[in-house]
């Protein structure tokens, strides 16, 4: 079954004000004396049928933003608003659980470590067949026949729904859990880093795959990833965060071309440049992550920032549309001219 069509300018998912604050606490009776901010006020959208890829150091808050889109995550504060085929619009946090359940189907998640993921217990059938179980969808002779088309569709052998976890490669595993994400044909698929565990010939083949699927059943992606190099390859749109806030949201081409953040022009110069001739004039991003728990006053970026102004210190950078579709949350950023990523630096571009 395909997914339901979705009018213009509705997207599928779209997340308003998502926030997930996490209790500190200390002493003998467990006060709480602080919150980390894991996720501090994030807003955006993902339309039906393209990838947005959600990036940005570790714990700028972007695989805690992922689980709370499927309910993993109760959110502190936000609405989740997601068109499900089944039940209409719906608000995820407001769910009950029945309504989760049922959200289940058209929303799930393709883990990163494809050796922690599975049951090393449950053989393929089981654990393909699993959400059949759950969900109560056709008979035992039924499952085995949709295991089957499901391990074909992904590129492995039906014979092998018999065989456990353990006789497979980290690659043939990720594939084995892609195909359990798959089962039920699900609307929306949060991919969590799915690639970074495999080698990097193993990455193309499952970034490969991702988008053959994604074209074959009118699959939705959030691509969360560290590794811009591979988010460029899938992404249609492209999300940064730093510090628990969306700092800049573009279509994929645009931001790495024309970055307006800072930030982003930084991680961007951190990409590897297949030609190593090639130089790029920005400086390194020196400095730590801010603390979550305590982070700056103003734009949590400007301690790094090497244009940072006395308004970057005292007023926190609201998320703006400077250009058509190209969101950014800096106070300089109409007036600062950064390199972004030169024509044949690009490394799907190299690949291609």
């Amino acid at each position: 079954m395909d997914a339901a069509p979705v009018t213009a300018n509705e997207p599928l998912l779209d997340v308003q004000g998502l926030k997930k604050h996490f209790p500190i606490k200390s002493g003998f009776m467990q006060r709480v004396v602080g919150q980390v901010k894991a996720v501090d006020g994030v807003s955006l959208y993902v339309n039906a049928g393209e990838t947005l890829g959600l990036v940005g150091e570790s714990g700028c808050g972007k695989t805690t933003t992922a689980r709370m889109i499927l309910r993993a995550f109760q959110p502190t504060a936000g609405k989740i608003l997601f068109r499900d085929r089944d039940l209409g619009l719906v608000n995820i946090p407001d769910l009950d659980r029945t309504q989760l359940t049922a959200l289940r189907r058209n929303m799930q998640m393709i883990f990163q470590d494809p050796y922690a993921s599975l049951n090393p217990r449950m053989n393929l059938l089981e654990t393909i067949g699993e959400p059949f179980v759950i969900h109560k969808v056709g008979s035992r002779s039924e499952i085995k026949d949709r295991v089957a088309e499901l391990l074909n569709l992904v590129g492995l052998r039906p014979e092998y729904m018999t065989r456990y976890p353990h006789a497979f490669s980290g690659g043939q595993r990720q594939r084995i859990g892609i195909a359990r994400a798959l089962a039920l044909r699900p609307q929306l698929v949060v991919c969590d880093e799915p690639v970074s565990a495999l080698d990097v010939s193993i990455q193309a083949q499952i970034l490969n795959l991702l988008r053959d699927l994604q074209h074959r059943l009118k699959l939705t992606y959030v691509f969360v990833g560290h590794d811009l190099s591979v988010v460029e390859h899938i992404s249609d749109r492209v999300a940064v965060m730093y510090v628990g806030k969306l700092v800049e949201m573009a279509g994929t081409r645009e931001l790495f071309a024309r970055p307006l953040h800072p930030y982003t022009d930084a991680l961007l110069g951190a990409v590897p440049k297949p030609d190593p001739r090639r130089k790029r004039g920005n400086e390194v991003l020196e400095g730590e992550v801010a603390d979550p728990a305590n982070p700056p006053t103003g734009c949590a970026f400007h301690p790094r920032c090497r244009f940072a102004v006395e308004a970057c210190r005292r007023e926190t950078p609201q998320l703006r549309e400077l250009r058509p579709g190209h969101f950014v949350a800096c106070h300089r950023a109409d007036e600062l001219a950064l390199a972004g990523v030169a024509p044949g630096d690009s490394a799907a571009e190299a690949a291609a």
